[in-house]
């Protein structure tokens, strides 16, 4: 048998090295309770106030002036004490005051003890008081606007979360992202720490980071982050075009990402969304009358900016939307609007992927990946004046976004059956953890596996079918979330 690993025991003292820093306020003494708090948040909260000039005993002892502890009720401190006095310490008085952490991290952030008022101390009552926010543990259940009330917050937890993910460490990066996107919809700002006591989707890991910018406004470790050469080369490499680096660094080595670099590393505003919207669909109509094309991603969920446009196509009558990816790209190419396209075939099978989980998070729809000229300004009106700029002689390509009357945009055209519409509608609409979280819940939840093509009950071992997202929420037992809200 191989023996269990034991259980490092941390010890602040052992653990911090401005023992010898000179204490600044020696007339208050803190004793910090780790029950509840964990033994590496104390550490952390000690190191933070040493480093402070504070005077932070290891144990509790009579000298303590102030004992700070984190989601417990006086009673519960006291009992706490008591238990202590049964164990020989009965001679030892109460600390004078009894705190909430909260008067601890207000201090930290001031560099000195701050008063202590009401809401500092360790009341019965207090716990009415204090806010405490509610959520569901799965993104999909809870509505998520944007930008939220705790901008500082997310940020830091979005950058450790690419990070991580630019690193290849998709757990790490999906724990940063479930931490972001709680607090993303939490509809007012946090205070301190004993706002989020009762939350999910908090790790120790997202809650250090969280006090690190309650405390100072920032986070060192997101700051480092930020400053290293690896995250700055990687963030260019595949931010450019909002997609993955295997697919950044062939188009890198195409020579795309040379050629367009400063036009695709602007955002797509809304304007120039619509006006690409204008020329697609007059494509899509040329070719094939009567279909429909639909805004998708972030500009459906009312963002006014994103990395590309999103367009899904479908037709009324199944089948014949099938080979429309390449007539689309054959009408733009003739007007003079790609400069570059890449297209795939759809290579979805119902009856090949029967009840199994999809082999992959992509779906396999007829689609093509292109990179559109824009008439500058996105002004819809423009359209008129681009096609007939691209009928006529080619402007030079080499010359600066300034000094020429277009620009490079990312455009993506997906294809769907109108059977498959409403999975694909669900799917490209997005957010990426809004998805996943659905797909999470169905699988966990409901017995179920969800795609951007299909849902599958396995219970009932046969696929359900529907015609509107409101369908889809419902077969999952969710509560609709309306795009608007889906920006987890």
């Amino acid at each position: 048998m191989v023996p269990l690993k034991r259980r490092k025991v941390v010890s602040i003292k052992d653990s911090d090295n401005d023992t010898g820093k000179e204490t600044r306020f020696p007339q208050v003494v803190i004793f910090i309770l780790e029950r509840r708090m964990g033994a590496s948040r104390r550490v952390f909260l000690a190191q933070l106030g040493r480093g402070k000039g504070f005077r932070i005993e290891d144990t509790y002892s009579e000298s303590v002036t102030h004992m700070v502890s984190e989601n417990h009720s006086g009673d519960e401190v006291r009992t706490w004490l008591g238990e202590r006095g049964q164990h020989g310490d009965q001679s030892r008085p109460p600390p004078v005051h009894l705190l909430d952490i909260s008067w601890y991290t207000e201090s930290m952030r001031e560099g000195r003890p701050v008063a202590i008022l009401d809401r500092h101390r360790l009341q019965e009552e207090q716990s009415v008081e204090v806010p405490v926010f509610s959520a569901a543990s799965y993104v999909c259940q809870r509505h998520t606007g944007q930008p939220g009330h705790n901008p500082l917050l997310t940020e830091s937890l979005a950058v450790l979360a690419e990070s991580a993910e630019l690193n290849g460490d998709e757990g790490r990066g999906l724990a940063f992202r479930r931490s972001e996107a709680l607090l993303r919809s939490l509809d007012r700002r946090v205070q301190g720490m004993t706002d989020l006591r009762g939350l999910p989707c908090l790790g120790e890991h997202s809650r250090r980071v969280i006090q690190d910018v309650l405390v100072n406004g920032r986070s060192s470790e997101v700051e480092e982050t930020k400053a290293s050469s690896r995250y700055k080369a990687m963030k260019v490499l595949t931010g450019v075009f909002g997609v993955g680096v295997k697919t950044a660094k062939r188009w890198f080595t195409e020579g795309i990402c040379l050629k367009h670099y400063a036009d695709l590393n602007q955002p797509v505003t809304r304007d120039e969304a619509d006006s690409v919207s204008v020329t697609v669909e007059a494509a899509v109509c040329s070719v094939l009358p009567g279909a429909q094309v639909t805004l998708a991603g972030g500009f459906r969920r009312g963002k006014t900016s994103g990395h590309d446009v999103d367009f899904l196509i479908t037709h009324p009558d199944e089948g014949k939307e099938e080979g429309l990816v390449r007539k689309v790209v054959a009408c733009l190419e003739s007007r003079g609007f790609l400069l570059y396209h890449q297209t795939t075939k759809n290579t979805y099978q119902e009856s090949a992927q029967g009840a199994g989980r999809p082999s992959s998070n992509m779906d396999r729809f007829e689609r093509c990946f292109s990179i559109f000229k824009l008439t500058n300004g996105g002004d819809p009106r423009d359209t008129r004046r681009a096609q007939e700029q691209a009928e006529g002689r080619e402007p030079d390509q080499t010359a600066s976004a300034g000094s020429r009357p277009w620009r490079a945009v990312r455009v993506d055209l997906v294809v769907s059956p109108i059977s498959q519409f409403a999975f694909a509608l669900l799917g490209w609409t997005g957010s990426k953890l809004f998805e996943r979280e659905m797909r999470r819940w169905a699988v966990h939840e409901k017995s179920m596996t969800l795609s951007s093509h299909a849902l599958y009950d396995k219970n009932q071992e046969r696929y359900l079918r529907a015609s509107s997202e409101e369908e889809i929420f419902s077969h999952l037992g969710l509560e609709y979330v309306s795009p608007s809200g889906r920006n987890a």
